[in-house]
């Protein structure tokens, strides 16, 4: 698939597999939404990013698959949610007219910033929560659901926490020699690039980790 490298295809099945495992075709046909919309939608802004890595996979349905695997309908789902919001706050974001702005300080940035938002994003974001709850709604056994206002909410929260690591805690990285910033700091530009704020360790797969693990933490909470 031109979307995952080789290793990526590997995890996707993998989290495949463990959702249908765990939550049968519903779960998986509940990840299935995710992923087409999130491809989808970064084809229509025209995005050419790099193929996702196993890395990646697991940093976005990781959390999904383990709460699958334990038969935690609400947790997958938040888990999925947050996943969804974060997915389609930057795609739709895309589309923005306007520059972002960092969501501690409300300063402008330049696109592609970890912690800017748009207004037009954070509205794509909580449609991407909205319609990854409805569909969890409809496809959850009996009972195992929380109500839709509560998955909605677990996904706008995974998508907000990751905004705010990204603005704060996650590593950034800078060029000494032209001032190019990057978010990896595996990073050679001009020279290799130099820690200048955040976390070393905490890179955009831990950021997106971390915003999963919110979301299914709402959505377990808001179940009981």
């Amino acid at each position: 698939m031109k979307w995952l490298t080789r290793d990526g295809l590997i995890a996707a099945c993998a989290v495949g597999a463990g959702t249908t495992w765990g939550l049968g075709w519903g779960g998986l046909a509940l990840l299935g939404a995710f992923l087409l919309s999130g491809s989808l939608l970064t084809q229509l802004a025209q995005r050419q990013g790099p193929r996702r890595t196993a890395r990646q996979v697991l940093a976005n349905g990781g959390v999904a698959t383990v709460a699958a695997l334990f038969g935690a309908w609400s947790a997958a789902s938040g888990a999925i949610a947050a996943a969804a919001a974060d997915t389609w706050a930057t795609e739709v974001g895309a589309f923005s007219p306007f520059p972002p702005r960092l969501i501690t300080s409300g300063r402008r940035v330049t696109r592609g910033t970890s912690g800017g938002i748009t207004a037009l994003g954070t509205l794509g974001g909580v449609a991407g929560a909205l319609v990854i709850a409805w569909l969890a709604h409809a496809l959850a056994p009996r009972g195992a659901a929380p109500g839709l206002a509560t998955l909605t909410g677990a996904g706008v929260a995974g998508m907000l926490a990751d905004s705010l690591l990204g603005a704060t805690l996650q590593g950034k990285y800078q060029c000494p020699a032209c001032d190019a910033r990057f978010e990896r700091g595996n990073t050679v530009c001009h020279e290799p690039v130099q820690l200048t704020g955040g976390w070393g360790w905490l890179d955009n797969d831990g950021v997106n980790l971390v915003a999963t693990v919110s979301g299914a933490a709402v959505a377990l909470l808001g179940s009981h």
